[in-house]
């Protein structure tokens, strides 16, 4: 049967429709990973200012009064606590295991309710709230989630028909998220890759690498060609310094793997009496953990607040004077930090004990140069609590703009790795997603 030229053209403008660069649908598609990307930049950094000004709100109100601290943190911490558990339930923690717990959720109506732009402005308006508290947490986990739910949600507008779409949306979100916070575009990719997919999918690829490169590209207009922690000259000449590869190794591996086994071990819940009551006592628990976090706030001269990252830019100065004990009370306040349950990331903090750790193990490698000691020790402890070496070196590089260190920064980290394994078996993010997940599919529908 012969086609008249008017049924055949019409037959080949459907074939040419169907094609992936001149399909209408792929292009309002591609749109959409594009506007959100441009949306996260600017959620991003606004998030970042807000976070600087916050801690500035701290330091203005404890100025001449440490010890107010006492009344502010347990207050702070409580209220916190209260509205996380109310109003904003599932914005608690860092936000990195929810994104991830998402991506592995089957059901939509269940990752809608992970990923709300109500949880998202929670995990922004807690995660300020905590640091006017004093608490010791970060902003660049919350990011993540605040990320992915914009993702989400532009996705849902879309009305994507099938899963696979919806989590590539999540990813690319999450992935621009991390890209806008460091605006450290590369680590955005590998963190998308090893932390949330743990796979470089092709159907996703080209989404997550378009999302970051954009939000990467906003971020560079709205804050300048800036990083995140200065640019950073220290380097490691192959000989006698390379002992402090293994040493910042050694002792990130083993205080990052138990950092992440506390984390870890306290997500199950304390067996008998003492975990009944904290089920019980919720307020009461953040209230005595703000008390802590006030105590040892004193004694580390105040340096313990907040993200921590002044501290760590001091130390890669090499201008600090911070007390040598300062790695080991930053460790305790982010955790219990994060163990009273508000929202709140360990990114920053963690990069900021590595940094108190690094400085404290140069006194061991005098062959070494200091700088180049705390970028080891910065790269060991967070390649050991996330168990992520890829994301961890690449993330301090671009921080610090530093590619002389590459090598002795990916030695280090996959040692510190290794290391963590022996102490902690299971990635902290991974296993908080996995208890996410059974305490979801727990709930009563509602």
């Amino acid at each position: 049967m012969t086609l008249d030229p008017a049924t055949r053209l019409k037959a080949r403008y459907r074939r040419m429709k169907r094609l992936p660069l001149l399909s209408p649908r792929q292009w309002v598609r591609r749109m959409v990973f594009w506007v959100g990307a441009i949306v996260i930049a600017l959620v991003a950094t606004g998030f970042a200012q807000a976070a600087d000004l916050s801690q500035e709100l701290f330091r203005s109100i404890t100025a001449g009064h440490p010890y107010l601290i006492v009344v502010l943190a347990p207050a702070g911490l409580t209220i916190a606590v209260l509205l996380t558990r109310t109003i904003f339930q599932g914005a608690q923690g860092s936000g990195i295991p929810q994104t991830i717990a998402a991506l592995h959720m089957h059901d939509p109506a269940a990752m809608d309710t992970v990923l709300s732009l109500r949880v998202a402005v929670g995990k922004v308006g807690l995660t300020l709230l905590g640091l006017v508290s004093g608490a010791s947490i970060g902003r660049e986990g919350p990011t993540v989630q605040v990320s992915a739910a914009i993702m989400h949600a532009l996705g849902r507008v879309l009305r994507l028909p099938r899963l696979e779409l919806q989590r590539a949306l999540v990813l690319a979100g999450g992935a621009a998220g991390v890209s806008a916070a460091f605006n450290t575009p590369l680590a955005g990719i590998v963190f998308g890759i090893e932390e949330l997919a743990h796979s470089f999918e092709a159907r996703t690829s080209g989404t997550v690498l378009g999302a970051v490169i954009l939000a990467g590209i906003t971020t560079l207009a709205l804050s300048g060609n800036y990083t995140y922690f200065g640019v950073v000259s220290a380097h490691l000449e192959f000989g006698a310094g390379w002992a402090a590869v293994a040493v910042c190794a050694l002792a990130g591996g083993v205080a990052g793997g138990l950092f992440s086994q506390i984390l870890i071990s306290a997500a199950r819940g304390l067996p008998g009496r003492a975990g009944q009551w904290l089920i019980r006592h919720p307020l009461l628990f953040a209230a005595i953990c703000g008390v802590a976090i006030a105590l040892l706030g004193v004694a580390s001269g105040g340096t313990s607040y907040g993200t921590g990252y002044a501290e760590a830019r001091s130390m890669l100065e090499g201008h600090s004077t911070l007390p040598a004990i300062y790695p080991v009370l930053k460790l305790l306040s982010t955790l219990v930090s994060y163990l009273s349950g508000i929202p709140g990331g360990i990114f920053a903090p963690s990069l900021s004990i590595g940094a108190g750790l690094g400085q404290w193990l140069a006194h061991l490698v005098p062959g070494a140069p200091s700088g180049a000691v705390v970028l080891l020790g910065m790269v060991a402890y967070f390649s050991a609590v996330t168990q992520a070496p890829i994301t961890a070196t690449v993330i301090v590089m671009e921080m610090t703009d530093n590619q002389t260190m590459t090598i002795p920064l990916l030695a280090t980290a996959m040692l510190a790795f290794g290391v963590a394994r022996l102490v902690c078996r299971r990635p902290l993010y991974g296993t908080l997603a996995r208890r996410f997940l059974i305490v979801q599919e727990r709930k009563p529908p509602a």
